[in-house]
């Protein structure tokens, strides 16, 4: 279609296409409502101050947590991943947007050729070209508005992973580290433990020596010392694994942190007070919900381009140049060519195919809206455990503690009881046993309050960091 000739009818014509695309926007994503309860049911009545600071871990006031921490943005290759797919869906949505923008393309051409027929004059003919085409789609039915609004919903997705992941090492991180020094602890009263079984041990074989206690409680004595010990290996291990899990998180090999965490080793930090926590504030400010809730918008957008298929695509297509013979006067000889045109093509007969492509676009979508909703039943299932396991704990606790000072007492009033030969040493066995159980119990509660606790501050400290993308 030649339009040079007639310029205002193509500009009468490139207005009126201009306005049907202005007409022809995409239907609006309406983030999806989750069945959000007014209050948790088990809130504390008196919850500390809401306002938990970005760096939640500081609440613990443990300065080689706070060094770790610092450590983890860098090192982690878990992070490390989760911002190379951020990359990943900017660069793809910088391919998506270059759909919406015409194409240009420059073209060289040199050819020889013959002509197959026989003739006194018959010689091979060259031909030389330069030229230049150019394509624009026009996104007439908003197909290609649709695959950017998708990509942009896309690449919030994978910040929001990405958040989540940084907040779910630094809560592993927490955990672990917690785990490493509740095994310190254990391993200093089991060292206490092993220390008294030794002099128990002594104390009895001087009395099995001169004849005031039988053979068998020197036996018994043995038995308990060896429990003890092999006990003191165990937290050993445990201690060892930890560290190394510590590591891995850091980025670095096992073997280089263990002299950077024995600044406070064997003691626990105190447990921070509950934040209040409301069940709407937790649904808006996880990462991993506002990620699930972009994913449902990109798979409706991806609906809406898998629709558009019905429709015919209406492009405009240029090209020009110059073409000769001779190469010397490909530059000289008026050999411009040029064609300019729209192409209109509608699909006739697919097979069904378009038809499935959107029965597989709306059940993404179905299975995207399912996932987000499952993730807000989660976060409130995994806030509600966490509240009542923090209350229950510390009642526990309290218990617990008051537990470990009888039986203390009572090892130092059957040891005094033995020491003068009116009991023997079964009760004193069983009252060493008692002593160090409630102590390990204690620092179990212990551990487990501070893992529940470091939930519900991760909960209460999330806040969104999605890119500024329009929320479509």
């Amino acid at each position: 279609m030649n339009c040079l000739p007639s310029l205002p009818r193509c500009g009468l014509w490139s207005a009126l296409l201009v306005a049907m695309l202005a007409g022809c926007a995409g239907p609006q994503h309406t983030p999806p409502t989750a069945p959000v309860p007014e209050r948790f049911a088990h809130a504390p009545d008196a919850a500390a101050d809401g306002l938990v600071p970005a760096n939640w871990w500081q609440a613990f006031g443990d300065p080689v947590l706070d060094r770790l921490q610092a450590r983890l943005e860098l090192g982690n290759q878990n992070l490390q991943a989760a911002a190379a797919r951020v990359a990943a869906a900017q660069a793809a949505l910088g391919t998506q947007r270059a759909a919406t923008l015409p194409v240009l393309n420059g073209t060289a051409n040199a050819t020889r050729s013959d002509s197959g027929q026989a003739s006194l004059t018959r010689q091979p003919q060259n031909s030389f070209s330069l030229g230049a085409t150019a394509s624009w789609e026009l996104d007439l039915w908003g197909r290609l508005s649709s695959g950017v609004r998708a990509g942009e919903a896309r690449l919030a997705a994978s910040v929001g992973d990405l958040d989540a992941a940084r907040l779910s090492a630094r809560a592993t991180l927490a955990q672990t580290y917690f785990t490493l020094r509740a095994a310190e602890a254990k391993r200093a009263v089991l060292e206490g433990s092993v220390a008294a079984y030794r002099r128990t041990l002594a104390l009895t074989q001087a009395r099995l020596d001169v004849g005031v206690a039988p053979t068998s409680d020197v036996l018994q004595a043995r038995l308990q010392l060896r429990d003890a010990e092999v006990a003191l290996l165990e937290a050993d291990t445990q201690q060892a694994q930890a560290t190394h899990a510590i590591a891995v998180l850091l980025g670095t090999a096992p073997s280089a942190l263990e002299a950077g965490l024995a600044e406070r080793a064997a003691l626990l930090p105190a447990v921070p007070g509950v934040p209040a926590l409301l069940p709407a504030g937790v649904i808006q400010g996880r990462p991993d919900i506002a990620a699930a809730e972009r994913r449902l918008a990109a798979a409706r957008w991806t609906t809406e381009v898998a629709r558009t298929a019905w429709w015919p695509t209406l492009s405009i297509g240029a090209s020009g140049g110059l073409r000769s013979s001779a190469l010397d006067d490909l530059m000289r000889s008026p050999t411009l060519f040029w064609s300019v045109g729209p192409s209109l093509v509608q699909k006739l007969f697919d097979g069904g195919a378009t038809r499935s492509a959107i029965d597989q676009a709306r059940a993404g979508e179905d299975e995207a809206l399912a996932t987000y909703r499952q993730a807000v039943l989660a976060a409130l299932q995994e806030v509600e455990d966490n509240l009542v396991l923090a209350r229950r704990l510390a009642d526990e606790e309290v218990l617990q503690q008051a537990s470990v000072q009888d039986a203390q007492r009572t090892l130092d009033i059957v040891q005094a009881q033995y020491e003068a030969g009116t009991v023997g040493f079964l009760n004193v066995a069983a009252a060493q046993v008692n002593a160090l159980s409630a102590r390990q119990k204690l620092l179990d509660l212990q551990a487990r309050r501070l893992t529940a606790v470091t939930v519900l501050l991760r909960n209460t400290a999330a806040a969104p960091q999605t890119l500024a993308l329009p929320r479509s």
